[in-house]
């Protein structure tokens, strides 16, 4: 990368399916290990497992939380931040609710992330908020955004990649594009950083997207894109 930053330190290596299997995160875990990757991103019920997994090589273990749909009560959401911290995880990736950003109750919006940056906080984790784009319009990413800033993330992220894309939307895709990465760039201070999440599959794409302003990917496909670029760049 022009930036001097290590290409592989982009990427939380991801597995989020819903019948991945303890083998299945021990496989995560071992590619993370192989290239070096920054951060592992697995449901709370593996975090015990990845950070075991994952002891002694440097690399984090990202849980998400709400996920997918962001729909559960606050302090439900808090719990399950507070029990993936204490079980190994140094960031957290929470929904928030999209049906309360778009009904405009914003005050609710805050005050459910700020639960969770409260319990990210008392265990020195990061916050990544995912605002789930696709369901967005552009001011509704905007005031998200926004929102995410004042209740104390410190990332937001693009997508959960496992919402279906509203009929008439006009969206190409339920995932990552730039227009969205430079729209939230644009929407927060320089303390706030970006991750890009769903439908990142080649290296142009994960490029495209880091450009863009991303400082992170959220992929399931990092194997892929890791080895497109080295051979790229022999």
């Amino acid at each position: 990368m022009n930036n001097g930053r290590p290409f592989n330190t982009y990427f939380d290596h991801t597995l989020l399916k819903p019948d991945a299997t303890k083998e299945d995160i021990k496989r995560l875990c071992d590619e993370a290990k192989k290239y070096s990757f920054y951060s592992v991103c697995v449901n709370s019920c593996y975090v015990a497992l990845a950070h075991e997994e994952l002891r002694g090589s440097g690399i984090k273990v990202t849980s998400v939380v709400g996920f997918p749909l962001g729909m559960m009560e606050s302090s439900a959401k808090a719990y399950e931040t507070d029990k993936a911290c204490e079980d190994g995880a140094e960031e957290i990736d929470m929904v928030i609710n999209v049906g309360a950003l778009k009904s405009g109750d914003y005050a609710y919006v805050h005050d459910d992330i700020a639960a969770v940056a409260s319990m990210c906080y008392e265990h020195d984790a990061i916050l990544k908020v995912i605002i789930e784009t696709c369901l967005l319009t552009d001011d509704e990413i905007v005031q998200a955004c926004k929102i995410a800033e004042r209740a104390g993330a410190d990332f937001v992220k693009t997508s959960t990649g496992f919402a279906p894309l509203p009929e008439g939307s006009g969206k190409a895709t339920n995932g990552a594009t730039v227009h969205d990465v430079k729209l939230m760039r644009e929407s927060v201070s320089s303390n706030i950083r970006i991750k890009a999440s769903g439908g990142i599959h080649t290296l142009a794409d994960a490029l495209a997207l880091i450009y863009a302003g991303a400082g992170r990917l959220g992929c399931s496909a990092s194997v892929n894109i890791i080895e497109e670029y080295l051979k790229s760049n022999k």
